[in-house]
């Protein structure tokens, strides 16, 4: 498959200018993706208060999000090779604004997880083509960037996100976050009709005859993607983990701090905005594997800060946790792409249904451990999930890369390994 170059990706002024302005519209469109699924985690207190429910009830209603989002990752990855990813992102976007309109006036939990489950099948359709329009749209050399980029624009949506929600929360009441929110939404279905209309488009990656469950078992007997998706798991299970539960220590006795503060308190991401857009860089000059292990150490220091009865201490364990799971979630998505031998859009849905399915179960077990044994237990959680990480990243070995063409792994000839 031909790439197309960056100058065919968007409009361009001169080299720097394109790189930015893809940049900025790659992030864009990612913050406004996923807007919905970390503004609402930042109003977990007010939304348990306002169905009177348990931290571990409203925890796992609020991240059911992610159980749409795997679901419909799976259903990406199948139909792969059929949809057109422009129009499936455009559709997607717009469609995600009915379920977060609905929420405004969800009457139980029981239709509030049923609205969030539907948003996470929009949301992933719209997250998992815009993986695979970027795997299949950049060459090798840009893509590092171009996915580093987008999972940036995640980071922004889990700081200003939840910092916009929270104050429309404090100031307007859940309804208008809700309304807002899917306003967000049908802003981020402008912005794609508006930009990706003028990219050239391409046909999806594939061998015309296979069977997508072919490509698939190709998939998941490739030596690099099974611990790849199994990472991706562990990444997720750890980042929910330690932002849905940290919301109700931060209200509660000694720390208290009100609804506003607490979204105040999202700044710790401004860092990872930074930290996560080196994340190419960090790939090219040290290797994947390194790049993996280094960000999961950082997350790992934080934990312990975690646990310490001291709003600064849990501010900067937060930031420390929030750099680290970014910076590998980047590693690891932009890895993927590279590492398939056939369909990225494929490859992309079954590591992100693995993604995802880890913040559902990370949701549910760590609410149960949160609920029975309290805040220290649920962080030891978040450390065995990152330690899984980091064992899995072993498998990531140079000489399985190297049984690869260096085509499949998307780097051109003669150019150094992906991995050390």
């Amino acid at each position: 498959m031909a790439n197309i170059s960056q100058s065919q990706f968007i409009p361009m002024h001169g080299h720097h200018a394109g790189t930015f302005e893809r940049t900025l519209l790659i992030g864009l469109i990612a913050f406004l993706t996923v807007v919905d699924l970390f503004g609402t985690q930042a109003i977990l207190p007010a939304l348990a208060r306002s169905y009177g429910v348990t931290p571990a009830a409203m925890g796992l209603a609020v991240n059911a999000t992610t159980m749409g989002m795997a679901a419909a990752c799976l259903s990406v990855a199948y139909f792969s090779h059929r949809i057109d990813r422009r129009r499936g992102i455009l559709v997607s976007l717009t469609l995600l604004a009915i379920p977060t309109a609905l929420l405004a006036i969800a009457p139980d939990l029981a239709t509030f997880t049923m609205l969030r489950i539907v948003q996470g099948l929009c949301m992933a359709s719209a997250f998992t083509l815009t993986l695979a329009y970027l795997g299949e749209h950049c060459s090798a050399m840009d893509a590092g960037g171009a996915f580093a980029a987008y999972i940036t624009g995640n980071v922004a949506s889990n700081l200003f996100g939840r910092l916009l929600a929270a104050g429309l929360a404090d100031h307007l009441g859940l309804p208008a976050t809700f309304l807002s929110l899917a306003g967000l939404n049908l802003l981020g279905a402008v912005i794609v009709y508006v930009w990706l209309t003028q990219s050239a488009m391409m046909p999806a990656q594939h061998e015309r005859g296979r069977a997508p469950f072919s490509i698939w078992a190709e998939h998941l007997r490739n030596p690099l993607l099974r611990p790849s998706f199994a990472i991706g798991f562990c990444i997720l299970f750890a980042f929910i983990g330690t932002f849905t539960y940290v919301n109700f220590v931060l209200v509660r006795e000694p720390i208290a701090i009100d609804q506003m503060t607490l979204g105040f308190v999202y700044f710790v991401f401004a860092p990872s905005i930074v930290t996560t857009l080196l994340a190419g860089h960090a790939i090219q000059r040290f290797g994947t594997r390194p790049a993996l292990w280094g960000s999961l150490a950082v997350a790992g220091i934080g934990l312990p800060l975690l646990a310490v009865p001291s709003l600064p201490a849990i501010l900067i364990g937060l930031m420390l946790v929030g750099i680290g799971t970014f910076f590998a979630q980047a590693t690891a998505t932009g890895f993927v792409s590279h590492a398939a031998t056939t369909d990225r859009g494929s490859a992309s849905g079954l590591y992100l249904a693995s993604y995802f399915s880890g913040g559902l179960v990370g949701s549910a077990i760590l609410g149960q451990v949160f609920d029975r044994y309290g805040w220290a237990a649920c962080v030891t959680g978040v450390g065995i999930a990152l330690m899984a990480a980091a064992l899995l990243a072993v498998r990531l070995r140079p000489v399985a890369e190297k049984s690869l063409p260096e085509t499949a792994r998307g780097i051109p000839p003669r150019s150094p390994a992906a991995i050390r």
